[in-house]
């Protein structure tokens, strides 16, 4: 007798990395090559914000079609303007979605992160094991030195108004647990974070109010709050090159910095604090912004 069954339905175990870019030519070549040779890449889209006056152009979109005609699994969406950060993640995770089959994980890489090949394969397995699980790396600089935004609390506004009055008061960074190979956390850097599609489909990927930063640590919280489990692969280590696209706007950046985290606070916080603690936080996180734009122009002179 003839079966009539139906072959079984593949694995959703391919992996979709979308990565944003904005005048990103400096390391998009690298950071492409690396997702292409990348275990269990099944799409890679990349969504570029950056700006279509000809006299900015700094030859991203060039190096992105070239990968594109050498390799199908790499597609790119020009937007005509900036919609912002967490749009553009959206954008990109949604057209994977779309026009991938077996494709079960999404990961969001920064064109200044360099995975290894087995990278996001890891990433994969610890998740996995720990279902339902938003992961992050242990970052590291060009030097090997830590990324402190890698393993991060909520933000604390409490503590944001005491350091402004005394800065040894400022929370120290969570430290590397070693003895852990998933160590949880409430947030992870937004530079490389890997989640189930289930995942990203059930709380909607990014809060697209969020025009630049605070995005990520939104995008965790929500996560934490439909019971997923916020974690760094401790032993999963990858590059990053911080603010390579950012370094020519640090008014911009900490603009939007500055928005979203008074967006995060009305979000999380200000339903449940009185009216004195939501004026002091808000006087406080703008009395932070000249300072943070002071220093950032500093560090970039």
């Amino acid at each position: 007798m003839t079966s009539s069954a139906e072959p079984p339905t593949a694995p959703l175990d391919g992996i979709a990395a979308v990565v944003v870019s904005y005048l990103s030519a400096e390391t998009i070549d690298e950071c492409l090559s690396r997702l292409r040779a990348a275990d269990g890449v099944r799409a890679i889209r990349v969504v570029d914000n950056g700006p279509r006056d000809p006299g900015h152009d700094d030859g991203t979109l060039a190096i992105v079609q070239r990968h594109a005609l050498s390799d199908p699994r790499v597609r790119f969406i020009a937007n005509p303007d900036n919609p912002g950060f967490g749009v553009a993640c959206n954008q990109g995770a949604n057209a994977a979605l779309e026009e991938v089959t077996g494709v079960g994980w999404i990961a969001f890489v920064n064109p200044d992160c360099l995975v290894e090949p087995d990278s996001l394969a890891r990433m994969r397995s610890l998740a996995a094991a720990h279902a339902p699980s938003l992961v992050g790396a242990d970052l590291v600089d060009e030097a090997g030195v830590r990324d402190a935004a890698a393993r991060r609390r909520d933000p604390d506004f409490g503590h944001m108004l005491a350091s402004l009055l005394r800065p040894s008061r400022a929370h120290p960074p969570v430290a590397r647990d070693d003895a852990r190979e998933l160590q949880p956390v409430d947030a992870v850097s937004g530079a490389l974070m890997l989640m189930p599609r289930a995942l990203f489909e059930s709380i909607k990927g990014f809060d697209e109010r969020y025009r630049l930063h605070a995005e990520d640590l939104d995008l965790c919280r929500r996560a934490r709050q439909a019971g997923a489990c916020v974690a760094v692969a401790n032993h999963v280590t990858v590059v990053h090159v911080r603010g390579v696209s950012s370094r020519s706007r640090p008014v911009f950046v900490e603009w939007h910095k500055h928005r979203g985290l008074w967006r995060y606070f009305r979000t999380f916080e200000a339903p449940r604090r009185g009216v004195a603690t939501r004026l002091a936080v808000f006087i406080a996180i703008w009395l932070r912004f000249p300072l943070a734009v002071a220093r950032a122009a500093w560090q970039n002179r």
